[in-house]
């Protein structure tokens, strides 16, 4: 088996951030930083060379493939601040309804623009993912 290539380190979080560009998404992954701080209470911690990690947990598949991941986390992608929202998004469908202007893959979701979302409920969706990460793996 093979290990999984993002790991947690010791990289600088603000040096990676301070070099982000354009200028909007360095200011709006500044922005879910300080957000994420506050909804978990943890340092962030650099996963891989572009991710920004919040907490971790550790994982067994059924395959016996196991691993160690943040609880949540995003990165300021080239086309988007792309969100780790570990618990998906099927459970919360009244908050998607009214968060504002976004895409999801699985775990992920792609925001443009801080401004097209409502922050209230991307804060919302996150104290509700970190919750359910919590009770599903706990400490």
């Amino acid at each position: 088996m093979t290990d999984l290539k993002t790991q947690k380190n010791k990289a600088s979080v603000e040096s990676f951030l301070n070099a982000v560009e354009p200028e909007q998404r360095k200011q709006d992954a500044f922005a879910v930083l300080e957000l994420m701080k506050k909804v978990t209470g943890e340092d962030p911690a650099m996963w891989g060379s572009s991710i920004i990690g919040f907490g971790s947990y550790h994982y067994v598949y059924a395959s016996g493939r196991e691993g160690d991941w943040m609880r949540i986390g995003f990165s300021p992608r080239k086309t988007a601040l792309t969100l780790y929202i570990m618990s998906g998004f099927a459970k919360y469908d009244e908050l998607m309804d009214k968060l504002g202007k976004y895409k999801t893959g699985k775990s992920c979701l792609y925001i443009k623009k801080l401004e097209d979302v409502d922050i209230k409920v991307l804060t919302q969706l996150m104290k509700e993912s970190l919750k359910y990460m919590k009770k599903t793996y706990p400490d």
